[in-house]
């Protein structure tokens, strides 16, 4: 089809978007915007799809062209649904609309159907443009101006219940008001139970401004409009909502009111529906008789008074969530519990037709929502009388055939016409449905899934999947698929989740599939896109799709479009690795049981039928070339295929000679294959999915889960007990298959050594591990070792007594290697000979096996500690060279001893002796003097680094936290000043430095990195646990702006963990950093440019600092106040300038800095800093105002006048009543602090303002300058609030925050209310509830 200007639209592309906004009904008609039509309203006895000339006429047309209605039928024309015989005109009518159809058929070709112009894709606005009764919602939903009779009553009301604020209102003199543009403001209020504002339109009369009150809104602390419609215990809405009384006896109930008394009984049905979008107006049964559907509803739209937003459907809690099913449930039981005379009698449908189709165009958003919920569901409901019909019509069709064929002697010929009777009625009743059908569906759906809000679209789309599904005859064809396919580009995840959803079932049937071909081929690509969606919900959805496409068109998949799943498995989502994973399987992972029928090992042996399965996934992991990554793909499988937990056939593959039809594994594969098997070990035999795969929070297994995880865990010992000491004998030289098969032990069933007579293949375990110990030296291997070793030598299982032996003789080798090693090296150098490189690599190798397995197993009785020590004296006194690595071995051999001794103390809790604690102190002492003096004396990075880890990881273990047992109070160790130096000193050297070497690797630069961040975490630990005192962090805080990118997350919370630990001190640190940075910038007397890079990045870090104090002033008061009292002192000492005597003392900039701090004071506190500010500097005041003398001035104006600057105080109990003295208790005091200095406590003030936080809302840009009033209803009172605008507040002004915690961007005034000698900040902008307002004109305290 061929759009306006030629040119031709594709289904698959997304529909276009427009630059003209949509029109609606509610926009009147211009020059440039052809007029709107609206939907013309069913009369009581009203028009039915098949009769209504817009349908016949217009709406066989494409959608998205403009329908041009025809004007409505008199009473006399129009004809109702019936079971009747149709008289001339509607078969002719009848006739002439095939016939119309007819032609249409031909002149599309079935391939042009998806090219048809696609409305458009929703966009945030959902703009339209051409298409009737589509819109744009409005914010706020409009309301209608009252009548002028309306306003007289309502004013004089408001006067009545507020008599005082009347009062006061009419002995204000009258003014002449300068005339303004109109402007509409809103102001939103807390509204905890008290009275809501209203909507105020401020029009331009003359030359006065005039404010126009609307229709009165209520008293304050009014019930919610659902519960004043909970009064009317007879209505349907609360009989659904309270669900107490089964809804098909409800509906029964409602049939049998409907036969009795069919208008009342429809009344009631209407009124359900309004009440359902939260609306209390009440529809009489004179507007029923005299209105039509249009007229009402815009009757009800001035009746719907809710502002909250809220109605029915879209309320949370479980009551709510009750009813929404409830509702949709009425409507399906209403329709079946009719389907058989009642919706067939054309006055019914027609009117609830009707009613839903004028609701689901309306602007108000609830009727709209509520509207479209129940027409989709009718049409749902209908669907299946549909299908009720078409059986039953099958059936008589069949059976009036097998009549009429009989011999005309056994013909009932009164069968026969009963038989033909029946048929032409239920094929009168499914034309009627159809044409039901077909009227909703572009009356209310093609118009809906797009709509503006998204629950709206969700729902068209969920209910077309329905159809679709059901009665796949009528509504699984290309002109109904197209909505689905233009909506899979939606902007909201939740419509996009629900096209998937409606298209699953259609793809998992076999029968639907021929139909569903060109779809594929128009939106495949849109759909396998969709599996890297960002709403991973989306994401799984879409692969679940593709793997039905795979299917049953497994053809139109290419390969690319394949690759773009199977990168999924590595996925950091579970649900959509795995859903990856069922793809993979239905793709690759194909079980061939005949190609595995033959295959032989070398022996003999059958190779099981997973084995070809297992070499494809080998084949994958090497292909993905994500090593590192192999448990996430474990993961995305192990759920899925059996062949993941195939233990016999992986150990067969790497263990088994291949026979003659196999290829063998080569060095690669069998390492992947290692690999993935002990991933799924793993993984089996704990039920953990791997780091960043599970939930954040540590997962409670289910039993079903706890009992599937231990027999894995029993089979899988079962079979490696025998079967791993042959993988370690046969891969006992590669150290990375040894590393991965020592991983395995880990996971056995160790009871199972003893309860299966095992014990042999656990010696040969054990002394395969010693073996392992003596011949490699590569660290992973060891470390592996050691950890399985400690894990077998768990005194809980009885194989402890042949584990320990094993232990001691391991131990026992490590250390006589270490010996031997040690005392023939040191005889070389004593005897002044040079090593050798097996020499060398002798006593590194010794000493690295040594300090690995001291870091798992106490080698404290094999007395190599004084040893040990030794060599570390070596390297101090430069006696003796060792090789470089020997030494940092032997210093964190050490440290593992001291470690292994204290805990040996803690253990033994009754046998402490204090021989035993003296001798620890001895050696720790002894250790960490050797410690300090490599630190700071030696030349060797390494050495400083070991020393300097070991330090810091020795002073946290010996910190204060010993002194909870007395025995151990002499171990306390207490770091000096010298030793504060030296460990600050490091962090300065070797973590706060600039990558210089721009040719070196990236993987190295990234693991220098990762070295680096470990030091600061190191140092940060020690402020963190009160090792060191708050002020050391000076030297990193400082640091936070500069070196963000790579330790801003660890000094952040270094920050945090510090106020947590004295808030006030935190903040002398901040200060501290500050004046650091500051004399750097300082040094030797060089002016400062305060316009300069660092000046401006100091001057970013203040701002920093003042972030991370949040917006709770009053809880921050006493750090804030303490900040500034620091930074003053900095800024005036010296008070005279050596190099000008006349000029400011050297520091004043700083000033300057401090600003930035001004606005989290409170407005007393403010002038404690301004007092204490004038007493320190009084003597200097200034003479004349020169650029020197800025910082001051405007450090000053901001303490003075920056009262608008002050943050939104959760701190409203800086003012209110319910806490008098707001100041925090945790903080803990400070001694050093001037008593003069400390804020005042101020008591709250008493204003007759309401005490709670407003925002406004205003339209034009004149509102600056003027004055504003307005009135509140504060606990049943009205209270008038005047004040003025002064202007727009500076930038970075935080403005009051509202209690529904949301957030709002926007342009922030200050505003000086006449009770309040302090300004509030307010977003002048938004969508909130309104209130009361007059502009008045220009204000007297505004310049």
């Amino acid at each position: 089809m061929l759009r306006r200007g030629g040119k031709r639209i594709r289904m698959d592309e997304p529909p276009p978007e427009y630059d003209a906004p949509p029109m609606t009904p509610m926009t009147p008609a211009s020059e440039l915007q052809e007029p709107y039509t609206p939907y013309t309203p069913y009369t009581p006895a009203a028009e039915t799809p098949l009769h209504h000339p817009d349908y016949q006429m217009g709406y066989n047309q494409s959608y998205d062209q403009p329908v041009h209605h025809q004007p409505p039928q008199t009473p006399q024309q129009q004809h109702m649904y019936g079971h009747q015989e149709y008289d001339q005109q509607q078969q002719q009518q009848q006739q002439a609309y095939q016939q119309h159809q007819q032609q249409q058929q031909q002149q599309n070709v079935y391939q042009n159907m998806y090219e048809q112009q696609p409305p458009q894709t929703p966009t945030p606005h959902y703009q339209q443009q051409h298409t009737p009764q589509a819109h744009v919602e409005p914010e706020p939903e409009p309301e209608p101006e009252m009548e002028p009779e309306e306003q007289d009553e309502d004013m004089d009301h408001d006067a009545e219940s507020d008599i005082d604020a009347h009062d006061e209102e009419d002995q204000q003199p009258a003014q002449n008001y300068e005339p303004i543009p109109r402007l509409t403001i809103s102001i939103r209020g807390r509204g905890r139970g008290r009275g809501r504002g209203r909507i105020a339109t401020i029009k331009k009369i003359g030359d006065q401004i005039v404010g126009e009150p609307p229709r009165k809104r209520g008293r304050p602390g009014r019930k919610p409009i659902t519960e004043v419609m909970a009064e009317d215990e007879q209505s349907l809405y609360f009989i659904v909502r309270n669900g107490r009384t089964a809804l098909a006896q409800v509906v029964d109930d409602w049939i049998d009111s409907y036969k009795d008394n069919r208008d009342g009984a429809l009344l009631q049905l209407m009124q359900f529906f309004i009440n359902a979008a939260g609306c209390k107006g009440k529809i009489t049964p004179h507007m029923q008789a005299t209105m039509e559907h249009a007229e009402i509803i815009r009757r009800m739209t001035e009746e719907f008074e809710e502002e909250s937003g809220e109605y029915p459907l879209i309320q949370s809690g479980q009551q709510w969530k009750k009813f929404r099913s409830n509702f949709c449930e009425f409507v399906q039981l209403l329709v079946k519990q009719c389907q058989y005379s009642i919706i067939y009698d054309q006055y019914l449908m027609d009117n609830v037709i009707s009613l839903l189709t004028g609701l689901s165009d309306s602007q108000v958003r609830a009727f709209r929502h509520t509207a479209t919920l129940a027409a989709m569901k009718l049409m749902t409901a209908l669907v299946d009388v549909a299908l009720t019909v078409s059986v039953n019509l099958d059936n008589t069709q069949r059976q009036y055939e097998s009549e009429r064929q009989k011999s005309r002697e056994k013909r009932a010929s009164d069968r026969l016409e009963s038989l033909m009777s029946k048929r032409q009625e239920l094929e009168e009743n499914m034309d009627e449905i159809k044409n039901m059908l077909t009227y909703m569906f572009k009356s209310v759906f093609v118009h809906r899934y797009r709509d503006t809000l998204p629950e709206i679209r969700s729902i068209c789309m969920a209910e077309i999947g329905l159809w679709m599904k059901k009665f796949h005859q009528n509504f699984l064809d290309d002109s109904y698929l197209k909505y689905i396919g233009w909506t899979l580009h939606d902007k909201v995840g939740d419509v996009r989740l629900k096209c998937l959803q409606a298209l699953q079932p259609l793809y998992a049937s076999e029968e639907l599939k021929g139909k569903l071909e060109l779809f594929t081929s128009k939106f495949k690509d849109r759909i396998v896109a969709m599996t890297l969606d960002k709403e991973y919900d989306v994401a799984v959805q879409a692969v679940k799709l593709v793997i039905s496409i795979l299917k049953y068109h497994r053809d139109i998949l290419t390969d690319k479009d394949c690759e773009h799943v199977y990168e999924l498995v590595y996925s950091s989502h579970r649900a959509v690795a795995q859903a990856a994973g069922e793809f993979l399987n239905e793709r690759l992972f194909i079980p061939d049981d005949e190609a595995v029928a033959a295959l032989r090992t070398k022996r003999g042996k059958k190779r099981r039928p997973n084995t070809p399965l297992i070499r494809d996934l080998v084949q994958f992991f090497i292909e993905s070339e994500l090593h590192e990554h192999g448990a996430y793909l474990v993961d995305s499988l192990i759920e899925s295929n059996d062949m993941m937990k195939d233990w016999e056939c992986m150990t067969d593959l790497l263990l088994e000679e291949p026979g003659p039809m196999e290829e063998p594994l080569d060095d690669r594969q069998e390492t992947s294959l290692i690999e993935i098997m002990v991933c799924c070990i793993k993984q089996g035999a704990t039920g953990e999915p791997p780091v960043g795969r599970g939930p954040t929070r540590k997962q409670i297994l289910s039993a079903k889960e706890v009992k599937q995880v231990n027999d894995d865990r029993a089979k899988l010992t079962e079979h490696l007990i025998p079967t791993l000491p042959q993988l370690l004998h046969k891969y006992l030289a590669d150290p990375e298959k040894v590393a991965n098969l020592l991983l395995i032990p880990q996971y056995f069933d160790l009871e199972i050594y003893t309860t299966s007579r095992q014990e042999k293949n656990l010696d040969l375990l054990l002394k395969l591990i010693q073996e392992v110990a003596d011949k490699h030296s590569d660290t992973e291997v060891l470390e592996t070792a050691a950890k399985t070793l400690e894990i077998l030598c768990n005194d809980d299982y009885t194989i402890y007594s042949r584990c320990d032996i094993a232990r001691s003789s391991l131990l026992d080798m490590v250390v006589n290697k270490y010996k031997e090693a040690n005392d023939e090296y040191l005889t070389l150098i004593d005897g002044e000979e040079e090593p050798d490189e097996d020499e060398t690599f002798a006593l590194v190798s010794s000493v690295k096996k040594v300090s690995i397995f001291y870091s798992c197993h106490n080698m404290g009785p094999c007395n190599i500690w004084d040893s040990l020590y030794k060599n570390i004296s070596y390297a101090i006194d430069g006696s003796k060279s060792l090789p470089e690595e020997a030494t940092k071995y032997c210093i964190s051999s050490c440290f593992f001893g001291v470690m292994w001794e204290l805990h040996q103390i803690e253990m033994d809790k009754r046998t402490i002796t204090h021989d035993a604690v003296e001798a620890l102190r001895t050696r720790l002492h002894l250790f960490l003097d050797a410690c300090k003096h490599l630190l700071a004396n030696s030349n060797n990075q390494v050495f400083r680094e070991e020393a300097y880890v070991t330090l810091c990881d020795l002073l946290i273990v010996f910190s204060r936290q010993l002194l909870a047992n007395a025995h151990l109070s002499p171990l306390v160790y207490v770091p000096d000043r010298g030793l504060q130096h030296l460990l600050n000193h490091f962090i300065q050297t070797y973590v706060f430095i600039d990558d210089e070497d721009e040719e070196q690797d990236e993987h190295v630069k990234i693991e220098e990195l990762h070295k680096r961040r470990n030091f600061l975490a190191t140092f940060c630990k020690l402020i963190v646990y009160n090792v060191l005192p708050t002020k050391v962090a000076a030297d990193v805080f400082k640091h936070y702006v500069r070196y963000y990118d790579d330790y801003g997350d660890i000094i952040k919370a270094t920050l945090g963990k510090a106020r947590e630990i004295n808030k006030v001190n935190s903040a002398r640190t901040m200060a501290l950093a500050l004046t650091m940075i500051f004399r750097e910038l300082h040094k030797d007397n060089v002016r400062i440019n305060r316009q300069g890079v660092d000046f401006i990045s100091l001057k970013e870090l203040a701002k920093r600092f003042a972030l991370s104090f949040g917006l709770d002033a009053v809880k921050n008061r006493e750090a804030i106040t303490a900040l500034h009292r620091e930074g003053i002192l900095f800024a005036v000492n010296p008070l005279e300038n050596p190099a000008d005597p006349t000029g400011p003392p050297p520091n004043l900039a700083f000033l300057e800095i401090l600003t930035e701090f001004t606005n989290k004071l409170l407005k007393q506190d403010k002038r404690v800093v301004l007092a204490y500010l004038d007493r320190r500097i009084a003597a200097g005041m200034p003479s004349s105002r020169g650029e020197d003398w800025q910082p001051l001035l405007m450090y000053r104006n901001s303490l003075v006048h920056g009262e608008g600057d002050q943050p939104p105080q959760t701190s409203k109990r800086a003012y209110t009543r319910k806490r008098k003295h707001a100041v925090d208790d945790d903080d803990d005091d400070d001694e050093d602090d001037d008593a003069g200095f400390q804020p005042p406590i101020e008591e709250p003030r008493e204003t007759g303002r309401p005490k709670r936080r407003r925002r406004l809302e205003q339209t034009h840009p004149d509102i600056i300058g003027r004055t504003i009033r307005h009135k509140w209803y504060i606990d049943g009172e009205g209270v008038y609030c005047t004040g003025s605008v002064l202007g727009i507040s500076a930038p970075g002004t935080i403005p009051e925050e509202s209690d529904d915690g949301q957030f709002i961007n926007g342009t922030c005034y200050d505003i000086q209310y006449d009770d309040e000698d302090f300004v509030r900040h307010l977003i002048l902008e938004g969508d909130w509830q309104k209130g009361d307002i007059a502009v008045m004109g220009r204000a007297d305290n505004v310049p």
